[in-house]
């Protein structure tokens, strides 16, 4: 599932995330959300997101429980 729309993803998902330093490469980070930033209902590179640990990024992989 990608992480484009927002009704998909709340605080306690399981996601991967691609950092701001990592765009290039696409290398992609797993965590759990802690907040959503994107306001928006949908974001075409995914939404904003930050994880437990502090990083943020944006939303790749939704991943099932």
């Amino acid at each position: 599932m990608s992480g484009q729309n927002r009704n998909d993803i709340s605080p306690g998902t399981k996601v991967s995330i691609v950092l701001k330093a990592d765009q290039r490469t696409g290398k992609l980070t797993e965590g759990i959300v802690k907040d959503l930033l994107t306001k928006s209902s949908f974001h075409p590179h995914g939404i904003k997101v930050r994880l437990t640990d502090g990083q943020v990024g944006r939303v790749k992989e939704i991943h099932s429980v």
